[in-house]
């Protein structure tokens, strides 16, 4: 009774597992299907039923391999990629197509029917689901690259060095004053700091002038809510239209306001359990600004357009080393200055760092909230460096641009900066 039912156990999962493969094969040919639909039939060299079967022999040429031996997948496979390439040579001729993708996506679907029952069916339908993307958009890829420039291109392979190449080579142990210094979490951090810059760089590359003020501040803030606000600080002085202001100081809150979602990923990512005491100031906060912002755009909109901003390089990688070095010398000071003076040393740092960089001490104060340092003490410091860093800001929209463009950014401001202070230290 118990074989019966542990051989009915086994012919149940490797159907179902077959049922998977079948099911992947078809959403690969359902996409080339759909891409040749307007062909006539004959003059397809794979459809939907091809993949769906490649699909079934890759699950079958494993069922076969446990009886007749593990060559089986490989003897099909290379059965199937000369099938395919067959055809695909009669189609090269006769359309002067050179393109391999489509023999490529068949051989693909004959593996990842072998993967589901070989015992990997959450790779095999991750790989198809990415396959199908990138076979439906080949025109969109292409327009990609036509875009793509050498310096932008160039900063995506950089930015592939420190993070895949150098960071898994460096010691993962602490070393220097209290063992604050380890490589690979700083060389993390650098590349963190660096990739969201590189995000923020293409969301607004691709994202168009178009679109004006307020797609560019919010990813803006991802990269540099300081340089956001200098440029639009000044256009505000070289604009004769008054009712341009209200919107540049609108882009300016945004962008800044963006530096606290930030701030909560920084946390997530490094010590999460510092969320706790950290996600009510900080939405108070960012909400603030974003409220000041929306409330401006809604009074002011269609008020005006501006060009955005040039980008520069994606990947500064001068920059990102020098971001590692100030986050060294931070979290060397932050030892001594815990050591020598406590908490006031901590938030003497959070200050004076605050002025040019708010990522670096927050990334730093998380860190030693994982090891050492108070929850409370890191999330006021943190606030302290938001403050002082908000403030310089809105100084900059006050001293290079006009009057109004100064105190739309300012009173919001202070207002958040106010609220935030305040919810923490009610909760100390």
């Amino acid at each position: 009774m118990y074989e019966l039912s542990d051989f009915l156990s086994t012919v149940s999962q490797d159907l179902f597992a077959l049922g998977i493969a079948l099911a992947l094969g078809t959403l690969i040919g359902l996409q080339r299907g759909w891409h040749a639909r307007d062909k006539a039939a004959g003059q397809r060299v794979a459809g939907i039923r091809t993949h769906a079967l490649l699909g079934l022999l890759g699950g079958l040429s494993v069922q076969l391999s446990r009886e007749l031996g593990d060559w089986i997948p490989a003897i099909l496979l290379i059965m199937v990629g000369l099938a395919g390439m067959t055809g695909l040579l009669i189609k090269n001729r006769q359309q002067q197509d050179f393109s391999i993708t489509s023999w490529v996506g068949q051989m693909l679907t004959f593996c990842f029917g072998a993967l589901v029952v070989a015992g990997q069916p959450v790779i095999a339908a991750a790989a198809a689901v990415v396959t199908a993307i990138i076979l439906d958009n080949k025109e969109s890829i292409h327009r990609f690259l036509k875009t793509l420039e050498a310096n932008e291109l160039d900063a995506g392979l950089k930015l592939l060095l420190i993070s895949v190449v150098v960071l898994p080579l460096l010691p993962d142990q602490g070393f220097g004053p209290g063992n604050v210094l380890n490589p690979r979490e700083i060389w993390w951090l650098v590349v963190l700091i660096a990739a969201i810059g590189f995000i923020g760089y293409f969301a607004m590359r691709f994202g168009g002038s178009e679109r004006g003020i307020l797609f560019t501040s919010l990813f803006a803030g991802l990269s540099s809510s300081t340089a956001l606000t200098l440029h639009f600080s000044r256009l505000s002085r070289q604009s004769d239209s008054t009712q341009l202001s209200p919107l540049l100081a609108a882009g300016i809150l945004i962008a800044c306001g963006t530096m606290f979602p930030r701030i909560l990923l920084y946390a997530a990512l490094i010590y999460p359990p510092l969320l706790k005491d950290l996600l009510l100031p900080v939405i108070i906060m960012g909400s603030l600004l974003y409220g000041a912002a929306a409330w401006i755009w809604w009074q002011h909109a269609g008020s005006g357009n501006v060009t955005q901003p040039k980008g520069q390089n994606p990947l500064e990688l001068r920059a990102a080393l020098l971001f590692g070095l100030l986050l060294v010398v931070i979290l060397l000071l932050g030892e001594w200055m815990k050591n020598l003076m406590g908490d006031a040393g901590i938030y003497l740092l959070a200050a004076v760092s605050g002025l040019t960089d708010v990522d670096a001490i927050t990334l730093s104060l998380t860190r030693m909230a994982r090891d050492d340092l108070t929850a409370t003490t890191a999330v006021l410091a943190i606030i302290i460096a938001a403050m002082v860093n908000n403030l310089f800001k809105a100084s900059l929209a006050l001293s290079i641009g006009n009057r109004r463009i100064g105190l739309r950014v300012l009173i919001p401001m202070l207002l958040s900066l106010s609220a935030g202070l305040a919810v923490v230290l009610l909760r100390m």
